[in-house]
């Protein structure tokens, strides 16, 4: 899966322009998810050295993102530019301390994401589940 993660706010407390404390156990579940295969984006606003620096906390803490503000690799060719003036960064899932209602605590947002998975799994059909690639 895809997914987006904001930084201020959801991965740190809400300091912004400075890095805030992390928020509990957010490091550790978003390491988890990427060593289960998922593509993890960082999805901030930040740019120039304030996006420098969060992506330097993040890398001190050993969590790298497959992509910032993109859905293109880091260090691909082709990172950031997609041939449109549009910015929206495609995913399966976006974790934002704005969502409606708030952010989950990170337990929660892991066992939603699963959840997420297992029911993306079961939606395929019958022949695509016989005849169709394995996920």
């Amino acid at each position: 899966m895809k997914i987006a993660v904001d930084f201020d706010g959801t991965i740190v407390e809400h300091r912004y322009p400075a890095i805030g404390k992390e928020k509990p156990f957010a490091i550790d579940t978003l390491k988890q998810l990427a060593l289960e295969g998922n593509e993890l984006i960082l999805w901030t606003s930040r740019d120039g050295q304030l996006l420098q620096d969060a992506i330097d906390y993040c890398h001190k803490r050993g969590l790298d993102f497959y992509g910032i503000n993109s859905n293109r690799p880091v260090g691909s060719l082709f990172e950031g530019r997609t041939g449109s003036t549009s910015v929206k960064v495609v995913a399966d899932v976006y974790i934002d301390d704005k969502n409606l209602g708030g952010l989950p605590d990170w337990g929660t947002i892991y066992e939603m994401i699963m959840l997420k998975k297992a029911q993306k799994h079961r939606k395929r059909s019958f022949w695509k589940r016989l005849f169709g690639k394995k996920h």
